[in-house]
């Protein structure tokens, strides 16, 4: 069963955290920073680590283990070796994991929401919004582990029956971005558990923090040795790619770019594993000149600035009927221009740092080009001066089709606007995209809504919305942003398979 993780044995953060705090120093100090590979938390083969940056000042937070491809394997190795004792564990004993480890998210959500404040740079409050997201997995899949089901029938021809079960699929790698640290691993590792399958999952070397104490968690919660391995590395694909090409493992799982997501799915080609993908988007919000303008700045502002913006789910491309485009940019822009920046720790921030300092070149080279395409800045529009990697709520009205952050993610507190005239006319604008991951409606008439909402090319639509997450529904992309579904009654789907056993009675 799990190894009582103690203080003397496993490295630690430093204690002198960038510009912290006594606190700050005692939440990274009860974080390990090993590799966690059967049930024990170990260093990286020769002692290699890597750095994890705090985004609001640029300096360095603590060192983790950088990871090499040995490291890798020995965690596939402990996830196969674990895999048929695991698969064996009844359905009770493994939702009965899930709910103590809701527990202790739940018990522990001050300390788990400052940690990711400190590697990500998301404000307090909203990583405690995380955190408690993350917990609704684990307690989603803990119900559906105990309602997996089969299939009896007889044969249509009589004389034999049909038997179908559902079994774990086996060991899988797990690959989580840094965008929701906690949550996009607790969405594949809660319907991984319940099926009854191991795994190795590799956090985003920016934020491994945040996993590496959700393992920690698992521990205390009853979870078995080697069922979850956690590997923390600089170099993903030098680690990863032999353990997708090995044959030992039996499925990936994804969430980062359609561009990583394309080379990963031609890996897995060569053994066959099976994949969910949850890539980019280029996500559109569209604005009726029926619709409650009030509410639909609302939503905007959730879509746009969940986050900062740095969500697949984010609202890239505002299209807003001419009518009314004038004030809905006026509203938006009074909205975000008053939401205070500054470090996440800090009383009444309600916009973080962006990552790094790449993401932040980005979004300046973004708005530029919008502007040099005819576009008008409303609020922000320019990186302010000093440490981290900080940009402001800007809104941009005008923004031409040809621009930039048409076709690609902004990623950033930015909201661009194009108005339009008719209906026709922007839901082509809207498909005109190889993403399809999620697009935001806001109109009254239900007819419009709903003709709307059957025409676009997304896996996704919010009606009058501008969050749609949620741990009980289907999440998942269509055309490059993505294969399968994570969440709802359908996510533990991904890590089954199916059996199907003859039976002759005559």
């Amino acid at each position: 069963m799990s190894t009582q993780v103690t203080k003397s044995d496993q490295s630690r953060a430093s204690t002198q955290p960038v510009a912290g705090s006594a606190r700050e120093a005692a939440v990274l100090e009860a974080v390990p920073t090993q590799l966690l590979i059967g049930g024990q938390w170990r260093d990286a083969e020769g002692g290699a680590t890597l750095e994890v940056i705090d985004p609001s000042t640029g300096g360095v937070l603590c060192e983790v283990a950088d990871a090499t491809p040995a490291d890798g394997m020995a965690a596939l190795d402990a996830a196969v070796a674990a895999q048929p004792g695991f698969a064996a564990m009844s359905p009770r004993e493994r939702a009965d994991i899930l709910t103590r480890a809701f527990e202790l998210l739940h018990e522990r959500i001050d300390d788990l929401a400052l940690l990711m404040t400190l590697e990500m740079g998301k404000p307090v409050a909203e990583a405690k919004g995380e955190i408690a997201y993350a917990a609704e997995f684990f307690r989603h899949f803990a119900g559906e582990a105990t309602r997996i089901s089969g299939g009896y029938q007889t044969a249509p021809a009589g004389g034999a029956r049909f038997l179908i079960a559902r079994q774990p699929v086996g060991p899988c790698l797990l690959i989580t971005p840094w965008n929701f640290p906690m949550a996009m691993g607790t969405r594949k590792l809660g319907p991984a558990i319940a099926a009854g399958c191991t795994s190795v999952i590799k956090p985003a070397h920016q934020t491994p923090l945040s996993m590496l104490a959700l393992g920690q968690i698992l521990l205390e919660a009853g979870l078995p040795e080697g069922v979850v391995n956690i590997v923390t590395c600089q170099g993903a694909g030098k680690v990863m790619e032999p353990l997708i090409r090995s044959g030992k493992a039996r499925k990936l799982s994804f969430t980062g770019s359609t561009k990583v997501g394309k080379i990963l799915l031609e890996q897995c080609a060569e053994k066959v594993l099976r994949t969910s993908m949850e890539l980019g988007g280029n996500a559109p919000l569209i604005v009726f000149e029926d619709a409650d303008v009030e509410e639909a700045v609302a939503g905007a502002l959730a879509a746009k600035m969940r986050n900062m913006g740095e969500a697949c789910t984010a609202a890239n491309r505002i299209y807003v009927h001419e009518s009314i485009a004038e004030e809905f940019g006026r509203r938006l822009g009074e909205e975000m221009s008053s939401m205070p920046m500054g470090r996440g720790t800090e009383p009444g921030v309600r916009v973080g740092p962006l990552i790094d300092e790449a993401a932040q070149d980005k979004v300046t080279e973004l708005v530029t080009d919008a502007v040099d395409r005819g576009a008008t800045v409303l609020t922000g529009g320019s990186a302010p001066e000093g440490e981290g990697f900080f940009y402001p709520p800007t809104v941009l009205s005008g923004v031409s089709p040809e621009a930039r952050m048409g076709s690609e993610e902004i990623f950033g507190p930015v909201a661009a606007i194009t108005s339009f005239s008719t209906e026709d006319e922007v839901v082509a604008a809207a498909n005109d995209t190889p993403f399809g991951l999620v697009a935001y409606v806001f109109t009254n008439d239900l007819r419009r809504s709903l003709r709307v909402a059957e025409a676009l090319e997304t896996g996704m639509v919010g009606l009058n919305q501008g969050v749609v997450s949620n741990p009980a529904a289907p999440f998942g992309g269509v055309k490059e942003s993505g294969l399968g579904r994570e969440g709802g009654d359908t996510g533990i789907d991904e890590f089954l398979e199916t059996k199907y056993i003859g039976i002759a009675l005559a």
